[in-house]
């Protein structure tokens, strides 16, 4: 293969990978509320995630959802349900009030996404499936080339995707310090929630 597609791979999946979308704001929203160090299964979460979905589109089933409507109408739905219930959970997520026990038990329930809710969430995530798609189509060679194009593509995603969306959590972490009231962690939290509500126009829009 040539360089030139490498390259071209490299920033394909950069530039798809560190704009925003779901992924990203909700991890935004962790970086605040958590910190670095407990989002970090959540940004290894979609990290495997979006690999494991570049790997089921190389093998096919990318073009299967194209053929079967229903199969896309169904995706559709379940994405922008699952999408409205995290944007609910991050804009109800518990705020610590001056002066409250930070062991409360509403405050022991609030926890960042796990690492495999993180992964099976870019199956049901669009900017996902329109990345995947994206890759496969445009950068994989036919014939015998196909799989080792497919692989160059799955390693230059490794390599990119968890540095690029490390980047979304670190600036929460910096937005942090910012958040010195319980009003304006609140406030923060639904203006979160509402944006990742947003993002539902990515779905209907497919």
């Amino acid at each position: 293969m040539e360089l030139q597609l490498i390259a071209a791979m490299f920033s394909f999946a950069f530039v798809t990978s560190v704009t925003p979308g779901p992924n990203n704001l909700m991890l935004l929203a962790s970086g605040a509320n958590f910190g670095f160090k407990r989002t970090i299964p959540h940004m290894l979460g979609i990290a495997c995630g979006m690999i494991l979905l570049l790997l089921v589109t190389l093998l096919g089933l990318g073009e299967i959802f194209n053929r079967l409507p229903s199969a896309q109408l169904a995706l559709k739905v379940i994405g922008v349900l699952y999408l409205l219930w995290l944007a609910w959970k991050i804009a109800s997520a518990p705020i610590a009030e001056t002066g409250d026990n930070p062991k409360s038990e509403a405050l022991s329930t609030a926890q960042p996404m796990r690492c495999w809710q993180a992964a099976a969430f870019q199956f049901v995530n669009p900017k996902a499936w329109m990345m995947a798609l994206g890759a496969v189509s445009s950068f994989t060679l036919t014939g015998e080339q196909y799989w080792l194009s497919g692989l160059a593509l799955i390693i230059v995603f490794f390599l990119v995707n968890l540095p690029s969306i490390s980047l979304w959590a670190g600036f929460g972490v910096v937005i942090q310090q910012f958040l010195s009231s319980a009003r304006r962690k609140r406030q923060f939290n639904i203006i979160m929630g509402l944006l990742t509500a947003a993002t539902v126009w990515m779905i209907v829009g497919v």
